[in-house]
């Protein structure tokens, strides 16, 4: 696989990666929760709204009254989650110009953004594996906590979770590819090293015509 290969599956990736985590910031299924009482009914909770859903197919959802009155749990993620979409949007346009196929620069200034662009989406998906792990962190020790009573529901993992966590995996490894992209070329030798063989290679040719005129 050359370095242009690579290169396109890295974006490939960190485009896919990217939507998995504007999915799951928006979308309200960060926990979910049933009780035996409602057997028709479940809720839902995001970073935006909570939502109740019905067994015959009807949903409504509410927005939160209030930032303020937000719990310091879902400020700090959605801080982090809206950073990591920030954080990655600036890594597609720092690292596209860098790509071997665009023609926008040469030479070092294309290793460079490339090596950017993967450094920052690498930053993204650590922005957005945090929130993620850290909601489900919380909501594994409301479950096992011993001093709720077995009759009160209790918040489990919803699918917003786990998009989240293949959206911010995704991010790291295209962050990663990029990265090793940049600094890939055929025949296991760097750019810097070509150059200097090329150099060589020229110099040694100028000089065997300077002697043959002589």
């Amino acid at each position: 696989m050359d370095s242009c290969a690579l290169e396109l599956l890295a974006m490939l990736l960190f485009v896919v990666a990217w939507l998995c985590v504007l999915a799951s910031t928006l979308l309200p299924q960060w926990l979910t929760m049933s009780t035996a009482l409602l057997p028709v009914e479940s809720y839902e909770l995001g970073l935006w709204e909570t939502c109740v859903v019905q067994d015959v197919g009807g949903m409504e959802c509410r927005a939160y009254d209030s930032l303020l009155g937000l719990s310091r749990d879902l400020k700090l993620s959605r801080i982090l989650m809206c950073a990591s979409l920030a954080v990655g949007v600036l890594g597609l346009l720092v690292a596209t110009p860098g790509l071997h196929m665009v023609n926008s620069c040469r030479g070092g200034p294309k290793r460079i953004l490339t090596s950017i662009g993967g450094v920052l989406g690498v930053v993204s998906g650590v922005l957005c594996l945090v929130p993620v792990s850290y909601m489900a962190h919380l909501a594994v020790m409301h479950f096992f906590d011993d001093k709720v009573p077995d009759v009160v529901p209790r918040w489990e993992f919803g699918d917003a979770l786990f998009i989240g966590w293949a959206g911010g995996f995704l991010l790291v490894v295209a962050g990663l590819l990029l990265v090793s992209a940049c600094w890939y070329s055929p025949g296991g030798e760097t750019e810097p090293a070509l150059q200097r063989r090329y150099q060589v290679m020229s110099t040694d040719v100028s000089f065997k015509k300077r002697s043959e005129y002589v």
